[in-house]
């Protein structure tokens, strides 16, 4: 009996874990060219987990920094990062380079498509 138990917790975890491993996950890219972030507005949908690349095209180090989103990650002059954000809420949230002000972004999150439509 308790070999029993113990088989479907193991089964039961496994489902758990691979139905994480396949969840929906998006991704989108945010360029950082002429001290300027490209796009200044990226739109997302709600509800769902954004993997965003951050790609830095000048040789200066940038910071994205978001308080709507609590990030803040160095983004190396050439080089690239990735962050992970949501699922959101819609509306919209603000980010911007920290060691120039003057750069300045936005994400929007769109909400969800009604599927029973």
């Amino acid at each position: 009996m308790l070999a029993r138990i113990f088989f479907t917790c193991i089964v039961a975890g496994m489902f758990t874990i691979s139905g994480y491993a396949f969840a929906a996950e998006s991704t989108t890219a945010l360029a950082i060219h002429a001290n300027q972030f490209e796009p200044k507005q990226l739109t997302i949908p709600a509800g769902i987990k954004m993997k965003i690349v951050i790609r830095n095209q000048d040789g200066i180090p940038a910071e994205f920094e978001s308080y709507d989103l609590s990030r803040e990650v160095v983004v190396p002059g050439h080089g690239e990062v990735t962050i992970y954000v949501g699922p959101l809420e819609p509306g919209t949230y603000q980010f911007f380079n920290d060691f120039n002000h003057d750069m300045q972004g936005s994400i929007v999150v769109n909400p969800a498509a009604n599927k029973g439509n």
